[in-house]
């Protein structure tokens, strides 16, 4: 699979077009707000942090190994992921709340696939500055985890208190459980959908508002290969229902550009659209957006974090990794409009895999796995996908 365009930096143009879509679509929402009072988004609990301080599970030469040893690194961190400033901006910010000589943490923003072709390339060298890799592409990590000298080892102290599903591959963890939802624009789509079957239904009953206004994600990239198909192998009707509603459709490279034109009103709705992107959109949108999980089947995609195998800063990286596992941790990823499936973290405004499941039932989450996938069958079930849709355009 070839991967999307890259958004390099720490603000994609993707982000930043969806900024200037949000005051386009400003009046129309303070006219909503105006007629009902409005939706506003509620605000999480203020995250307790003990700086300094781990769990008593932890081991006694913690302390020297792992947080006496970041002091020596330097205090800087460096970590290529395919995740937001949005999303990122409370774990930083608590992260250097709790190890206070941590002084800059970097993150980009690159598409899913090639956060992994960018390691791979500076590896090779012999010469890369990443400490941590972090991507929901979950073919991508399948294969990126296998090949030698990519990852460090390391088994964090947290996992004892965390699910089974937390390890994703031998040390790839998950940082977030993010479900895949649907969006819809609340006042140009003719009515809510509540799956991927009632999409279909709802644009085959209102086809000349609906054809070309929905987007789905296109399965080229690993990303949009895996939820895709994920809920064409665990839902019997999956692919009699995309057969309806595909025609239908256009694709897209990211869901930051999915929700960027659904708030623009170039698109109606969208499906398999990844929670993270979606949420912090949904929040500030004063009810102009929406998002449902689809009651046919709610793909989870967590989203895998590693160390790389050269980390530069490999204490303060493991110090990272424990954190994003910690409750505290887990907290701050759930602010920042991640989905968060560690058991104690709830509050207003805060998304977690509890919410998924208690939204759709234990048997409608579609837990997507960290696998590799044979290339004839890629190649059979993309075949079947495109006869009914056209790839992306690149973006620019």
């Amino acid at each position: 699979m070839k991967s999307s365009t890259s958004r390099l930096g720490t603000r994609s143009p993707v982000r930043q077009r969806i900024a200037l879509a949000a005051v386009g679509a400003f009046a129309m929402a303070s006219l909503v707000a105006c007629g009902d009072g409005g939706e506003t988004a509620e605000q999480p609990n203020e995250n307790k942090i003990s700086v300094e301080e781990v769990p008593d599970y932890y081991p006694d030469s913690y302390a020297t190994d792992v947080i006496e040893a970041s002091k020596d690194e330097g205090g800087e961190l460096t970590i290529y992921s395919n995740t937001s400033e949005e999303n990122w901006a409370p774990i930083f910010r608590d992260f250097q709340k709790k190890f206070p000589w941590i002084e800059k943490v970097s993150a980009n923003d690159l598409d899913s696939d090639e956060v992994f072709q960018r390691v791979l390339a500076e590896q090779a060298t012999g010469s890369s500055p990443v400490d941590l890799v972090v991507s929901n592409a979950a073919v991508a990590w399948a294969d990126f985890a296998e090949r030698d000298g990519t990852l460090q080892s390391y088994e964090s102290p947290e996992l004892g208190e965390l699910p089974d599903f937390a390890t994703l591959l031998p040390n790839v963890y998950a940082m977030s459980t993010d479900p895949q939802t649907i969006a819809y624009n609340t006042e140009l789509m003719p009515e809510a959908p509540t799956g991927i079957a009632s999409l279909a239904d709802i644009a085959e009953a209102n086809k000349d508002v609906l054809q070309d206004k929905i987007t789905v994600r296109d399965p080229e990239s690993s990303f949009g290969f895996t939820v895709t198909r994920n809920f064409t192998e665990n839902n019997p009707d999956g692919w009699a229902d995309l057969e309806r509603v595909l025609p239908f459709t256009r694709a897209e490279t990211s869901s930051g550009t999915q929700m960027e034109k659904i708030l623009a009103g170039e698109y109606l709705a969208g499906f398999f659209v990844s929670g993270g992107p979606a949420f912090p959109v949904v929040d500030d949108s004063q009810g102009l957006v929406e998002v449902v999980y689809p009651e046919d089947g709610t793909t989870i995609l967590p989203r895998g974090i590693g160390i790389a195998a050269d980390a530069p800063h490999p204490a303060t990286s493991k110090l990272f990794v424990d954190f994003l596992l910690s409750e505290e941790g887990q907290f701050a990823v759930a602010e920042g409009g991640l989905s968060s499936y560690r058991e104690g973290v709830e509050g207003p405004g805060l998304h977690t895999y509890q919410e998924v499941v208690d939204a759709v039932g234990e048997d409608k989450v579609l837990f997507a796995p960290y696998e590799s996938v044979p290339d004839d069958e890629v190649t059979s079930w993309l075949d079947k996908f495109y006869t009914y849709v056209e790839p992306a355009p690149e973006e620019e």
